[in-house]
C-alpha cells in the first residue's frame, strides 16, 4: 500500500504579504517614512557625553554639559530622538526634548527620567509639530543639576527627520 504524506499547509497570498510587511516593521497599508540624521551644531550625526557638573558651583551659577541641539535644515513631517546608554551600570537619566521653532518658541516634546541598562536603546517619538510652525532646531537635554545621581553616566544621541 503506498504511504501518505500529509499535504503542508499553505497560507493565502495575503497571509503571506501581511506576515512580509510584518517582519519588516510595516504594518499592512502604512508607508514607510523616510528618516534622515539631522546634524548636530558642532558636527556630527550624533554626540556622546557623560552627564557631569563641572564644579561644585556649576547650578546654578555656571553651565553644564547637558544641551545638545540638532539643526533642521529642511521641513520634516516629524522627529525622532535616538538614545543609547553606553554607561557599564544601570542608571538614571533625565531626558528632555524640545522643537524649537523659527518664531522663537519651543515645544517640549520629552520630559521623563529613563532608568537605562547598559547598551540599553529607546527611541522617542515621532513627535509632529504643530501646523503653521517651522521647527529649526530639535534640543535633546540629557542630566538635571537637581538629580545628582544621574552624574558619571554616558550616553549617546541622534535625532531624526522623518518625511
Amino acid at each position: 500500500m503506498p504511504r501518505r504524506y500529509p499535504m503542508p499547509r499553505t497560507r493565502s497570498l495575503a497571509t503571506l504579504a501581511a506576515l512580509v510587511l510584518l517582519s519588516a516593521g510595516l504594518a499592512p497599508g502604512a508607508a514607510a517614512a523616510s528618516c534622515t540624521y539631522l546634524p548636530a551644531v558642532g558636527g556630527g550625526n550624533s554626540v556622546s557625553k557623560t552627564i557631569q557638573l563641572n564644579g561644585p558651583l556649576v547650578f546654578p551659577f555656571g553651565r553644564t554639559n547637558f544641551n545638545t541641539d540638532f539643526s533642521v535644515n529642511r521641513a520634516f513631517s516629524s522627529y525622532k530622538v535616538n538614545f543609547k546608554s553606553t554607561s557599564t551600570e544601570r542608571g538614571p537619566y533625565p531626558i528632555q526634548a524640545y522643537l524649537k521653532f523659527s518664531d522663537g518658541t519651543n515645544l517640549q516634546v520629552v520630559n521623563e527620567t529613563l532608568d537605562a541598562q547598559p547598551g540599553q536603546f529607546r527611541q522617542f517619538g515621532p513627535f509632529y509639530p504643530p501646523a503653521g510652525k517651522l521647527v529649526t532646531q530639535v534640543n535633546v537635554k540629557v542630566g538635571s543639576g537637581y538629580n545628582a545621581n544621574a552624574t558619571g553616566f554616558s550616553y549617546t544621541i541622534s535625532v531624526f527627520g522623518c518625511r
